[in-house]
């Protein structure tokens, strides 16, 4: 399996994160992609490409313009304001108050965020427009005819609303390679996020569409970020009612019981037959992870990639979550080796 891969990622470099009423190292950091590029070459899974590069109009087909204009401009608005840190929101839109774009970037900031911990940085769009590369690297390689192709994106997407930036991504990686696949001839997508939190950015694109099927294994929301989306009864608006299920699960969930929620949604993508499958790869469901509360142990990694592949659909991994540094790279790798066996 072919792995695309670019060193940009590093230009993504957040020096904070608001976690637990404190100013922390950021759980989402350069060394998350070192290791498991370190174990995509260990496990000699395949090749390893750098990204072509490509123009914003895949960008632009599943985000809202102004939105992705701020992105690139935020660091250089919040510089020119004189602050000094990380640009970071503290203010947002909340019930009963208007919903409309402020001037000062502060404003803006709080407009277009779902939630505090993502800092924007000198390196943050770049870094973003890099890893949108990556995954629509991947996809073309699908278009081309690979049956399986890993874009180690970083920063990872699946957080990022069609207008909205939060839970360390900024741009829908998952969304964007998916709307790409449709727009070069797939009539249908499908999307399996398996990243411990829910994909809301991924599902808000998607909602009211009947013609990609997004399915999301979770931490119940009422007990995990993002916790305002990602429940049982979210199943599409309109058009999309029926092409949205979410499986939130409790703390503590084993993969005896997380695999029983995997089968229920690989047997409605199979039956929803799409020419292609994206897979948010989010290896944070691991029992050591820091900010999770599953119980997957590395072995169950290769099971995962296994009843994956079973679907015999030409994949696209796209990475998502895995803090724990020392397993997120053969827990990453042992996915993509189950689904080749």
């Amino acid at each position: 399996m072919k792995t695309i891969y670019s060193e940009k990622h590093r230009l993504r470099d957040a020096k904070t994160e608001l976690y637990g009423g404190e100013l922390v190292k950021p759980f989402e950091r350069p060394s998350r992609a070192d290791m498991v590029i370190k174990a995509v070459r260990q496990s000699n899974l395949g090749e390893i490409k750098e990204p072509a590069s490509y123009t914003l109009d895949p960008v632009l087909a599943v985000h809202d313009a102004d939105f992705v204009s701020f992105l690139e401009a935020a660091w250089d608005e919040w510089r020119q304001v004189g602050y000094a840190g990380e640009a970071m929101a503290t203010v947002w839109p909340a019930r009963r108050m208007q919903c409309r774009v402020p001037r000062f970037i502060e404003g803006k900031i709080g407009y277009y965020a779902m939630a505090a911990e993502t800092t924007i940085t000198e390196g943050t769009w770049p870094a973003a427009l890099a890893s949108k590369d990556v995954a629509l690297t991947g996809a073309q390689g699908l278009l081309a005819g690979e049956h399986g192709v890993f874009s180690l994106c970083r920063p990872p997407g699946h957080h990022a609303a069609r207008d909205m930036f939060g839970g360390y991504c900024f741009l829908n990686n998952a969304a964007i390679g998916a709307q790409y696949l449709r727009d070069n001839g797939a009539e249908r997508v499908a999307i399996l996020d398996v990243d411990f939190h829910h994909g809301n950015g991924t599902q808000d694109i998607f909602y009211e569409r009947d013609d990609v099927l997004f399915c999301s294994l979770h931490g119940d929301p009422e007990d995990a970020f993002p916790h305002f989306l990602g429940y049982a009864d979210e199943t599409g608006l309109g058009a999309g009612m029926g092409y949205n299920r979410n499986y939130p699960m409790p703390p503590g969930t084993p993969f005896s019981k997380w695999g029983e929620s995997l089968s229920n949604a690989l047997e409605h993508i199979d039956g929803f037959a799409p020419q292609y499958l994206v897979v948010s790869l989010g290896v944070d469901t691991f029992e050591n992870d820091p900010i999770s509360f599953f119980k997957l142990t590395t072995p169950d990694y290769l099971t995962m990639g296994e009843m994956i592949g079973a679907l015999e659909i030409p994949t696209l991994f796209v990475l998502e979550g895995g803090y724990d540094i020392d397993e997120v790279g053969i827990n990453a790798v042992n996915v993509l080796k189950g689904y080749e066996s």
